[in-house]
């Protein structure tokens, strides 16, 4: 499989999820106890994604590039030929449908080292390549034991993947710049939604002026 159609599919997954986003705007079933529920979580996101200062934000920039550009050559391999990684890895681990494991392994590496790299749906791409490096560890113990030599590469690939899923982005990041004008839109949308729109619960109203007093943060 050529990279130039590894890009075609990439681009072709994230033009449906803008597709699958256009089309939950539009629809008109009440989203107001959805929306409720999610608003106070606003914080909580905003904390997560902004977390580190400007140096730990770029050393966590330098950790997604890292990650993630290694990890692309990782899933192009396993998408070259599916039925060689299928037959020599996914078979030993005794799973149904070796083939099918072998492109979801290679589609998530693809998929999950872009999102990390772009930082866009981090903790997706993050928690895909996750995944991938923790059943190569166990199927590396599984066939060879506790080799450091057959491990080494693995475990740093899984470490530096599970501190973009604990750790965040950072501030270097399309989730970071996104994140506060999708919440206030999101708390502003469950205020207009609500039954009773004139008197916003607490919570919600909390939920803004933390999204707005983040934004003056960083303004400042």
């Amino acid at each position: 499989m050529s990279t130039t159609l590894l890009l075609e599919l990439f681009g072709g997954f994230m033009g449906g999820c803008f597709a699958l986003w256009l089309a939950t705007q539009s629809l008109s079933s009440p989203r107001s106890t959805l929306l409720a529920g999610l608003a106070p979580l606003g914080p909580a996101v905003l904390t997560y994604l902004q977390r580190p200062g400007l140096l730990g934000s770029t050393g966590l920039l330098l950790l997604r590039l890292s990650v993630g550009v290694m990890m692309i050559h990782h899933g192009q391999e396993k998408l070259a030929d599916p039925q060689q990684f299928a037959n020599t890895y996914v078979a030993s681990l005794h799973l149904p449908f070796p083939l099918l494991f072998a492109y979801l392994a290679g589609f998530s590496e693809l998929i999950g080292s872009w999102l990390v790299i772009l930082g866009l749906l981090t903790p997706l791409g993050a928690l895909a390549l996750t995944g991938t490096m923790a059943t190569a560890a166990y199927q590396h113990i599984l066939t060879a034991g506790l080799n450091i030599y057959v491990l080494e590469l693995v475990v740093l690939y899984l470490g530096g993947s599970l501190a973009l899923l604990f750790n965040g982005p950072g501030r270097f990041s399309f989730d970071a710049g996104m994140a506060p004008e999708l919440l206030a839109g999101l708390a502003s949308r469950t205020v207009s939604e609500s039954p009773d729109a004139t008197q916003p619960s607490g919570v919600l109203t909390a939920a803004a002026i933390a999204v707005d007093s983040t934004q003056a943060d960083r303004r400042n």
